[in-house]
C-alpha cells in the first residue's frame, strides 16, 4: 500500500509520468490491431437511421471542420509554432478526432516519436490527466485535486460570467478566443490558457463555471483533459501552475499575437468606439486575486511544501 502510495505522488507531476511512459514505449504499444478480419464476428441487421445534426442541437456555420489526415509539416514545425494562435496549420487541430476515435492515437504517436518530442508530448498530457482522473475520480465530481484550493471564496459575479462568455470583457486576447469557441467549437491552446487564467484569476470565478461552459461549446471535449487544463490554471489540479501565477492579457497579445491576425479576426471592432472597456483593471486584478489565495492559509502552506 505504501509503494502504491507513493508511486501515485510521482505519477501526479507530469515531468517524471512522461519519462516513464516514454521508456516504457515500445513497438509493443505503438502497433496498430486492424479489426477488419473480425467483421464477420459481428451480429448483421438492418442499419437504423443515424439523427442529423440538426435534430441533435448542432447548428451550420461556415468554417471548415479539422481534417484527419496529419501532415508531416505541421508537427515538425509544431514547437515554434504551437502557441501562436494566428498562424495557419500552427496545429493539427486533431482533438475532436481524438475524442470520436476517428484517428488511431497509435499511429499518430508513432508519426510524433518520429518527427517531434514536442507534439509527442502533447499526447502524454492527454494520457496523463486521464490517468489522474481514473486513480483520483474526484476530479470527475467537481472537487478540486487539491483540496485545500476548496476554501477560496470565489467573486462568481453572474454578470462578469456573461461578459466573459460573449466575449465581451474589453481584453482583446479573452475576446477573440470566447467568440472562436462559440463560433466554431474551437479554441487554441496557448488561448484557452489565458481565458481561464483570466476568469479564474482576474475575475475570481468557481473554475467549475468555465470548465461547465468549455463541455458545452468545445467539439474536442474531454472530460479528463478540460477538467486537468481549468484545474491547472485555477492552480488547483496536479502539477498546476502555482497560484500567483497570474497571465497578462496584454503581453500573451503582444507576444503570441504580435501581428494582430487573430485578434482582428474575431475582434474587428478592436479600435473602434462600440469595443467595451476592461471589464478590470489588470494590477487590480491581480492584486485582488493574490490576496484571495494568499488568504487561505492551507493554499500557502502547500505553496510552502512544494
Amino acid at each position: 500500500m505504501k509503494t502504491d502510495l507513493l508511486l501515485l505522488q510521482k505519477i501526479t507531476v507530469f515531468t517524471p509520468y512522461s519519462r516513464k511512459w516514454k521508456t516504457s514505449l515500445n513497438d509493443f504499444f505503438l502497433s496498430s490491431y486492424p479489426t477488419q478480419k473480425y467483421f464477420k464476428n459481428l451480429l448483421r441487421h438492418p442499419p437504423k437511421p443515424l439523427p442529423s445534426l440538426d435534430s441533435m442541437g448542432f447548428q451550420r456555420v461556415n468554417y471548415p471542420f479539422p481534417a484527419k489526415e496529419l501532415k508531416d509539416e505541421i508537427i515538425k514545425k509544431y514547437g515554434d509554432t504551437r502557441n501562436f494562435p494566428g498562424v495557419d496549420n500552427g496545429t493539427s487541430r486533431l482533438g475532436v478526432h481524438l475524442r470520436f476515435g476517428t484517428v488511431s492515437i497509435r499511429e499518430i504517436a508513432r508519426l510524433a516519436k518520429s518527427l517531434n518530442d514536442t507534439y509527442l508530448n502533447e499526447l502524454i498530457w492527454r494520457e496523463f490527466y486521464q490517468m489522474v482522473l481514473w486513480h483520483f475520480p474526484k476530479v470527475g465530481e467537481g472537487r478540486a485535486f487539491k483540496a485545500e484550493f476548496e476554501k477560496i471564496q470565489w467573486r462568481n459575479n453572474e454578470e462578469e460570467f456573461a461578459k466573459w462568455c460573449q466575449g465581451m470583457t474589453g481584453y482583446p486576447i479573452v475576446d477573440a478566443g470566447m467568440r472562436e469557441l462559440n463560433a466554431t467549437g474551437f479554441m487554441h491552446n496557448r488561448v484557452r490558457m489565458v481565458v481561464a487564467s483570466f476568469l479564474t484569476k482576474h475575475l475570481l470565478i468557481d473554475w467549475r463555471w468555465g470548465e461547465a461552459y468549455f463541455a458545452q461549446k468545445l467539439l474536442d471535449y474531454e472530460l479528463a483533459s478540460n477538467n486537468g487544463g481549468w484545474q491547472w490554471a485555477a492552480g488547483s489540479g496536479c502539477d498546476a501552475a502555482p497560484f500567483f501565477r497570474i497571465f497578462n492579457p496584454h503581453l500573451q497579445a503582444t507576444k503570441f499575437d504580435k501581428d494582430l491576425a487573430y485578434l482582428k479576426k474575431w475582434v474587428p471592432e478592436l479600435n473602434e468606439l462600440s469595443y467595451p472597456l476592461p471589464i478590470v483593471e489588470h494590477n487590480f486584478a491581480r492584486k485582488r486575486a493574490l490576496k484571495a489565495f494568499s488568504q487561505n492559509q492551507d493554499v500557502l502552506d502547500y505553496k510552502e511544501g512544494t
